[in-house]
């Protein structure tokens, strides 16, 4: 993916995460908010966005679970995977 696909995709996830917090208050996205990235900053790497991604699609999943959607512990599953992965390649161009 090109990075405007990635943030578009990011702004996409961070509207949604938007949705949940707002239909309920108690759900907290802490590993996304510690990273400190948000869909308008178009200033941060490709990576970053993408790591955001996956760290928030991960966390959404999670909520999901609370509303019982059958699949959604191995979406959340499978985004933590992705995440060590993009994390790990983060590292390592550093």
């Amino acid at each position: 993916m090109h990075k405007e696909e990635l943030i578009t995709l990011h702004q996409m996830l961070s509207d949604i995460k938007d949705y949940f917090e707002s239909t309920n208050p108690d759900l907290k996205f802490s590993n996304y908010y510690s990273l400190k990235i948000n869909p308008s900053q178009l200033h941060k790497s490709k990576m970053e966005h993408k790591y955001a991604i996956f760290v928030l699609g991960n966390e959404l999943a999670d909520a999901m679970k609370e509303v019982e959607f059958s699949a959604s512990g191995r979406i959340s599953a499978r985004m933590r995977e992705l995440a060590a992965k993009t994390l790990k390649e983060m590292e390592y161009v550093q």
